[in-house]
């Protein structure tokens, strides 16, 4: 009787606490998920985010304005007022570039911020809810051990006997949502440690992205000075500066067009293209830079009032390694000796596609060479005043052109793979 009466007391005993300490931990469950010790820390840095979202759209507003400016001036008459306003409206819209993406910087680094406070958060949860089914599972394993008879024994009635079954059903139910809610958490913790990553990612390339603007600035400035510098800030000189620009460019297109004509004639009459299986209509990029500072056509391009821009600007600083974008013939490799002179190399390619790479500061191939995807056929230049940079240049960068049957198309339609 004695013994029968002790495990009554030991079970009720249970009943009586155990359900108490299950609910107190589905309260800490729930405080842990919901009011974690940096939320408070976290709403202030969300705040943060959200005002520099509003700021950065009143930028980006600013600098479409600016934009039109500039191309409202660029329909005007050829003067060198207005292109110093081109030129000057350009200087305000990089400045803006330039809080821009310091602003973007500085938003990514709160957001790798907040996402940091929030992951030391579910790592607390997790732990609480391992400690909470850890309890669970004991108390599992202690009643699943029992024997029918003992348990059965402890007990006056089968009322007291059922409600116990009950009890132990329940505790397993708990056992089932803890876990669940374990999972869930432990997967909002991999999309945030994604999202950091992600994050982190995006910072770096923040930060090349804005040197890139305070180049692009740089170059814009000095650009203006050496404008004013040639033309003595006449008009007149200018005119005849605009003319002998135009006179140069017109000499080094009719160069190219007429070299590619007669090369391709004569490696079409050697089929010197019959065993080649390189995808010219897949071009690697000839350099490592991506960052391109002036579009095929591009409306803003400084001297498109001498020439429309058929080519893409990539910048490159000065004796950057140029590869070959595709397997091919060197068409012309023109090398020059002074700064007004303009150094490039023209490849032939199958199928029509031809590749031109322009400002050249010394040139690794020579002219009737076969190179294939990924040679080194020279090094970049286009430092004003510097050996092959030409008269068309206002910074460090390669001029790149994609031509299809001698005429000029997007490069960037043909740029869709790395060279490795």
């Amino acid at each position: 009787m004695y013994i029968k009466r002790r495990i009554a007391f030991i079970i009720s005993f249970s009943i009586m606490f155990t359900p108490y300490f299950f609910q107190q931990g589905n309260f800490v469950f729930s405080q842990g998920l919901n009011n974690g010790g940096n939320n408070e820390e976290i709403q202030v840095l969300n705040d943060t985010i959200s005002e520099k979202k509003d700021k950065i759209k009143q930028l980006e507003q600013s600098i479409a304005d600016y934009k039109k400016k500039i191309e409202q001036a660029q329909n005007q008459a050829v003067s060198l007022s207005n292109q110093l306003d081109i030129i000057d409206n350009y200087l305000i819209q990089i400045e803006l570039d330039i809080e821009v993406a310091q602003e973007k910087l500085d938003t990514l680094i709160l957001e790798i911020d907040e996402l940091t406070l929030s992951i030391e958060d579910k790592e607390k949860n997790i732990a609480k809810q391992k400690k909470m089914l850890a309890g669970l599972l004991r108390t599992l394993h202690y009643e699943n051990n029992k024997k029918y008879i003992e348990i059965v024994a402890a007990y006056d009635n089968f009322s007291d006997f059922y409600n116990r079954l009950h009890y132990v059903k329940n505790v397993e139910g708990d056992l089932g949502l803890q876990a669940k809610a374990v999972r869930l958490i432990k997967e909002d913790l991999e999309a945030d440690r994604s999202s950091k990553e992600e994050r982190k990612l995006a910072y770096e390339n923040m930060k090349k992205e804005l040197q890139n603007k305070k180049d692009d600035y740089e170059e814009q400035g000095n650009y203006k000075q050496t404008l004013l510098a040639q033309t003595h800030s006449s008009e007149l000189t200018y005119k005849t500066l605009v003319s002998n620009l135009t006179k140069q460019y017109q000499q080094i297109e009719n160069e190219i067009s007429s070299i590619e004509q007669e090369v391709r004639k004569k490696l079409s009459q050697n089929n010197a293209f019959a065993n080649t299986t390189d995808d010219v209509t897949s071009l690697s990029w000839p350099t490592q830079s991506r960052y391109i500072t002036a579009y095929f056509y591009d409306k803003s391009y400084p001297y498109r009032h001498v020439f429309e821009h058929n080519a893409i600007d990539i910048r490159a600083a000065h004796g950057t390694a140029i590869h070959a974008a595709g397997s091919g013939y060197i068409a012309r490799a023109r090398t020059c000796t002074t700064a007004s002179c303009y150094a490039y190399v023209m490849i032939v390619h199958a199928d029509g596609i031809s590749t031109v790479y322009g400002h050249l500061s010394q040139l690794s191939v020579s002219e009737d060479q076969f190179v294939t995807r990924g040679d080194i056929i020279g090094y970049s230049g286009a430092t004003p005043g510097t050996v092959g940079a030409g008269p068309f240049t206002t910074g460090p960068h390669l001029h790149f052109e994609v031509r299809k049957n001698g005429i000029p198309v997007n490069p960037l339609n043909y740029l869709v793979k790395d060279w490795e």
